[in-house]
Order: C-alpha cells, then sequence, then structure tokens
C-alpha cells in the first residue's frame, strides 16, 4: 500500500508540474525612439549596389546569299550567333541569356542543316578543373535550352574550354563578365 502511495504522489507532482501555468502580461510600451546619426555635409552617400553590365557583342548582320555561299570559317568570323553571357560562377541562365539563346534557335531554325558546337568558358579565377566543370555546364544549359525550343538534339555539340579562350584578356569585371559566356560556332552546314 505503501508504494502504491508514493506513486500516486509522484504521479500528482509530476502531473501538477507540467500544468500549463499562464504568462504573465506585459505591458506594452512603445520602442525607444531610434538614435540617428547627425548628418554632415563630408560624409559621402554610400555607393550604390553593383549591378550586372550586359555590354552587347556587335554581331554583323548577314545577307541570305551571303550565307549561303560562305565557308564555315566567314561564317563563324562574322557569326549570325550571339554568345549567352552567365553570372559569376553560375551556369544559370538569366532573361537576357535566355532571349539570346532563343534568337540563336531561331537562326538555326531558319538553316536545319546547321550542326553548332556550343562552347562553355569562364573567366580567368579559378582552378583550371573548375573552370571546366563550369564551362561544360554552362553548355550543357544552353544546349537544353535550346533542346526546348525545338532544336534537334543531333544538331549540338558542346565543349568546355574553362578560361582558355577569353574574349577579353583583361584582369578585371569588365573582361570577366565577357568571358563568363556560351559560344555558338557552326561546326557544319
Amino acid at each position: 500500500m505503501r508504494r502504491v502511495t508514493i506513486v500516486l504522489v509522484l504521479v500528482l507532482a509530476f502531473v501538477g508540474a507540467c500544468a500549463k501555468k499562464k504568462p504573465a502580461p506585459v505591458a506594452s510600451t512603445a520602442p525607444p525612439p531610434a538614435a540617428t546619426a547627425p548628418v554632415t555635409p563630408s560624409t559621402p552617400p554610400p555607393p550604390p549596389p553593383a549591378e550586372r553590365v550586359e555590354e552587347s557583342i556587335p554581331v554583323p548582320s548577314i545577307s541570305e546569299d551571303a550565307i549561303s555561299n560562305r565557308s564555315l570559317e566567314d561564317l563563324n568570323r562574322d557569326s549570325p550567333f550571339k554568345p549567352a553571357f552567365f553570372g559569376l560562377d553560375s551556369s544559370d541562365l538569366d532573361d537576357a541569356g535566355r532571349a539570346v539563346v532563343a534568337a540563336n534557335a531561331d537562326i538555326m531554325k531558319k538553316y536545319p542543316t546547321w550542326v553548332v558546337t556550343v562552347e562553355g568558358h569562364c573567366d580567368e579565377r579559378g582552378t583550371a578543373e573548375y573552370n571546366l566543370a563550369l564551362g561544360e555546364r554552362r553548355a550543357v544549359v544552353v544546349k537544353t535550352y535550346l533542346v526546348s525550343l525545338g532544336v534537334s538534339p543531333d544538331r549540338l555539340r558542346t565543349v568546355s574550354y574553362g578560361k582558355e579562350f577569353p574574349f577579353d584578356a583583361g584582369h578585371a569585371e569588365t573582361a570577366w563578365s565577357k568571358n563568363r559566356r556560351a559560344h555558338f560556332v557552326i561546326t557544319s552546314k
């Protein structure tokens, strides 16, 4: 009988300890006014955040007769295709990149015998291995998007050059942004 009493006391103590207690009401007070730093004429405002700058690379227009009579070397030198650019360490196509790839898909649909190699390129930062893998992802993303737009996958090849063939040999963001790209090369017509 004594064990039953001890167990009963422990159970009641446990239940009493676990019972929900109502929180004490908190008096509402207005937050203290924020201290503002005095503005002095010598303090310049902070610079705006950096934005991605897209410089367009001029692509000359080529007439229909000029395209059919040109060699592959001449076509690629004055390519009707524009490169798609990527952000730093990214293989995601942004809206501008998708628009470029869509325009390139229209050109490929206009010339259904052309086979195109999509080259993935990177800027000079990072290891050779990292940039080769990133360039491959960029080329594959562009190929996948072209296929989704109706271009036959057997007309597309991909290759990664990493940081080996830059558009711009400079060592600043203006050059690097031009080098992070998917470049289109006509390999047969």
